[in-house]
């Protein structure tokens, strides 16, 4: 076991923090966005949240040896599969005076909610804090090993 391999999995989850807090800001900066890209049809569709999906690190080929050799090594830490959009509706709301107003008057608004997105913002920040603790209590026990040495 590599005494650097709980810096790397609190490494990775600042790496994937960051890319949950990017999406949210995103996500909040497109709230009133209603030509964000063109659907099958050819037609502009409003904004989707997007979305981040986790799994465990990918394992190096050292972790994939002392797997085979029944050493179960359980690093890794965490990394960003793929970033996904929302599918729920989008909501409708009237407002005959919008360019982009359907025939009735009602304009699909992006199906981001502010107050969700806040949420996952504050839950990502204090992942991201939770794992800067992690690295630097590993740091400092790293340092008092080397003060040991001397």
């Amino acid at each position: 076991m590599s005494i650097f391999q709980s810096m790397d999995a609190s490494a990775s989850g600042l790496t994937s923090q960051r890319l949950r807090m990017d999406l949210v800001s995103s996500n909040l900066a497109n709230a009133q966005t209603t030509r964000a890209a063109q659907n099958a049809d050819g037609e502009f569709e409003p904004y989707r949240r997007k979305m981040a999906t986790f799994g465990t690190g990918q394992p190096s080929f050292k972790q994939m040896l002392k797997h085979a050799e029944g050493n179960n090594d359980s690093g890794g830490g965490v990394r960003a599969t793929g970033i996904v959009e929302d599918q729920t509706p989008f909501e409708l709301v009237y407002n005959p005076e919008h360019p982009d107003a359907n025939e009735e008057g009602y304009v699909e608004m992006p199906n981001v909610d502010p107050l969700k997105e806040m949420v996952d913002l504050m839950s990502a920040s204090r992942s991201y804090e939770a794992n800067v603790t992690a690295f630097n209590a590993s740091k400092g026990m790293l340092m008092k090993t080397l003060e040991i040495g001397q």
